[in-house]
């Protein structure tokens, strides 16, 4: 569907951002769902996010937008919220990422 035709693009901008910001809020207070595992599940996480924003207009550099979405430096939460992956979440993930589409934008 394009932007025209999927009912979505007619979503009030005002709803879509609350919306959003409160899914940003919500991964904030989730961290033990990890990044590698929301990529696994669904593919994207975090970091898509962070980099979806910069794809919308958002000036900042690729830093503020991660530490916008984490609520923290990317490194901070990578050290204090962050656990190794395993080798089967990677596999996942890159399985998953297989399913992504381009055209979603």
């Amino acid at each position: 569907m394009t932007e025209t035709t999927d009912p979505l693009g007619q979503l009030d901008d005002e709803v879509a951002a609350a919306a959003f910001r409160r899914l940003v809020r919500h991964l904030r207070h989730r961290h033990d769902a990890q990044n590698i595992e929301l990529m696994g599940l669904a593919g994207f996480c975090r970091n898509c996010l962070a980099d979806w924003i910069r794809d919308a207009g958002y000036e900042g550099d690729k830093a503020a937008a991660r530490e916008l979405i984490h609520g923290m430096p990317q490194e901070e939460w990578k050290a204090t919220k962050q656990s190794p992956a395993t080798p089967e979440q990677i596999a996942a993930m890159e399985k998953s990422l297989t399913r992504n589409r381009a055209d979603l934008r």
